[in-house]
C-alpha cells in the first residue's frame, strides 16, 4: 500500500527541494512536481516528492483521517 502525508512548506532551496514539516519532523522533499510551490504552502508528499498541492483544510482533514487509521493499528 502506498502512503501520501500532508506537510507544510518550511523553505525551498533553488526551487528544486524544500523543507517540510509533518508536524513531528522536518524532512527535504523534491518540488520538482509542483513548481508553483511555495513556503507555507501544504503539499502532499509521496516517496520523498511533493505529488500535489493542497489547501489548509484537506491537509487538515487528511491529518485527521490519519490519526484515526493509527488508532485501528
Amino acid at each position: 500500500m502506498c502512503l501520501a502525508v500532508p506537510g507544510k512548506i518550511i523553505n525551498i532551496d533553488n526551487g528544486l527541494m524544500g523543507e517540510v514539516d509533518f508536524g513531528h519532523l522536518r524532512t527535504r522533499a523534491s518540488l520538482q512536481l509542483v513548481p508553483e510551490a511555495r513556503p507555507g504552502q501544504w503539499v502532499l508528499i509521496h516517496a520523498g516528492f511533493a505529488v500535489q498541492l493542497l489547501d489548509e483544510n484537506e491537509a487538515q482533514e487528511t491529518l485527521a483521517l490519519l490519526r484515526e487509521l493509527c488508532e485501528y493499528e
